[in-house]
């Protein structure tokens, strides 16, 4: 899941200063570029990224921010929309570069997670952090904009706005999967392949057609090797290039890591269980406090939440003239809040709120992990995220749906609507077949040794997950003590941002070790 609701918060408080332009590694021929790659691959990788400024790539009111400073310098990378027919139509990925301020050892190509969060502010953000510096010094640092999101093109639409005000799409797909029909599954494949520019494109957005565009991203920067930070879905992005390229990987950090070995449905257990722990551990810290609206009893924290939020099912509380909190809205602005403890307030403040009958702060806080604009439109990086989950996921039969929905909820169920209602794949009328699956990156010979983070209490990529991707790709292991997702660098913890910044411009994993938050 994606990390935008704290780092939306440090781009209110963040400034972008001192980014000054550094030495830059002098350009690789196209030949040096394209070397082991098939001939009709290359003139995707011998090309040169012309960078200019970037103000003319923000596409979100965040990146209108972040984009005009001095410092940034953006490009346009073309690749295969279909690598299996480079001959066809090509897609443009966005692409943004801070270059070292001191003598680089290459790029730092960063991964938000998501899928699909917008990458290109996500790489102007990091360099605002304390744990940034070191790292500057000797990477260029580097964000793309995935394929079908932000700046990149062919851009996906799948819903319009006013559907995306109503719930129709939700950051968890699964709720979607709750309430679709079949007629409607099929509906929202041909409304995404009609305004995604055809079936082709949005059957050309998974995980695997991502990593391919990595390697022609590393070459096209002049590096012959990768180095690579990805936090949560990253994680697995991460996994999945060096599956495929594990000759070209120089150093690779997975913050927030992915049980590759798990399929959908265990997988979906383990992350809903942990977003139930993380709920008890809110919960439990709500009751020290004066007038917590969950009551002063961790135990019953979920009941008194279900008598809070149960009754928006049927009657959800108007917010103005045109909006209302629906339990969907109210459920994911909880959801989103347990990303970290400092949002926990979020959560408490809202849940009060609402016993008041006022639905304003927990709609905000669902507009938030929404990414609501000012003028009230969308960014598309969720819909961006629902075409690379219908890429890579294993499909369904209903039946085997409302199962492991009833598994997720049996693990969750402070986000049990009490309906009982059965569920159907959101995928399940999607124009292509799905590419990725479970295993994966197993057993995968001659990848270095990486280096694997994992917080003890992440709620949306759980330690055992993180523990298990450390033990496939036979990784060092950073174990933070905390409750947030992910934190290399947006953590602004010294001990964690020490360790990687060491493995990074020293390509040596260290041993496992352990922080604190």
């Amino acid at each position: 899941m994606s990390r935008l609701p704290r780092l939306r918060s440090l781009l209110a408080l963040a400034a972008l200063v001192g980014l000054a332009a550094g030495c830059v590694a002098a350009p690789a021929t196209g030949a040096d570029r394209a070397r082991g790659t098939p001939p009709e691959l290359s003139p995707f990788y011998g090309q040169e990224l012309a960078f200019g400024p970037c103000a003319d790539y923000a596409i979100t009111d965040k990146d209108r921010a972040l984009f005009p400073h001095d410092g940034l310098e953006c490009a346009r990378l073309r690749v295969p929309l279909d690598y299996e027919d480079p001959g066809g139509r090509t897609a443009e990925l966005g692409v943004l570069r801070v270059p070292a301020r001191g003598e680089p050892i290459g790029s730092l190509v960063v991964n938000p997670g998501g899928p699909a969060s917008p990458g290109m502010a996500h790489a102007a953000l990091l360099t605002t952090l304390p744990g940034y510096a070191r790292i500057g010094e000797r990477f260029d640092l580097v964000g793309f904009d995935m394929r079908g999101t932000g700046a990149s093109t062919p851009t996906v639409d799948c819903f319009t706005d006013d559907e995306r005000r109503q719930d129709r799409l939700v950051a968890s797909f699964f709720f979607g999967g709750e309430t679709w029909s079949e007629a409607e599954t099929a509906r929202v494949a041909r409304r995404c392949a009609d305004g995604s520019g055809g079936a082709e494109v949005i059957g050309h957005l998974g995980s695997r057609d991502t990593a391919r565009d990595m390697d022609v991203l590393r070459a096209a920067l002049g590096d012959d090797r990768l180095n690579f930070l990805g936090a949560s879905y990253g994680t697995r992005l991460g996994a999945v290039y060096g599956e495929m390229f594990p000759e070209r990987v120089r150093t690779m950090v997975l913050d927030g890591g992915i049980d590759p070995n798990l399929r959908i449905q265990e997988r979906m257990v383990q992350q809903f269980a942990g977003f139930q722990r993380s709920f008890d551990a809110m919960a439990a810290d709500c009751a020290t406090r004066r007038g917590c609206p969950l009551g002063d009893d961790p135990a019953r924290a979920t009941t008194r939440f279900h008598e809070l939020v149960r009754p928006l099912v049927d009657d959800p509380v108007s917010v103005g003239p045109e909006r209302r909190l629906t339990y969907r809205g109210a459920v994911e602005a909880v959801l989103f809040s347990l990303y970290q403890q400092e949002a926990w307030p979020t959560i408490t403040d809202g849940l009060t709120a609402l016993s008041e009958g006022r639905g304003g702060p927990l709609l905000a806080a669902r507009d938030a992990a929404h990414d609501i604009q000012a003028d009230g439109s969308y960014s598309t990086f969720l819909e961006g995220a629902f075409a690379t989950h219908c890429n890579d996921r294993e499909r369904q039969s209903p039946e085997q749906e409302t199962a492991m929905r009833g598994r997720m909820l049996a693990a969750a169920p402070f986000m049990d609507d009490g309906r009982g209602t059965p569920a159907r794949d959101v995928c399940e009328a999607w124009p292509s077949a799905p590419t990725l699956g479970a295993p994966y990156a197993t057993d995968i010979p001659g990848l270095p040794r990486t280096l694997v983070v994992s917080v003890t209490g992440d709620p949306a990529a759980p330690h055992e997950g993180g523990i298990a991707l450390a033990g496939t790709l036979r990784a060092a292991l950073l174990t933070v003590q905390g409750e947030r997702h992910g934190a290399v660098l947006v953590a602004a913890n010294p001990c964690i941002d020490d360790a990687v910044a060491d493995y990074l411009i020293d390509a040596e994993a260290p041993a496992d070790a352990r922080c604190t938050l």
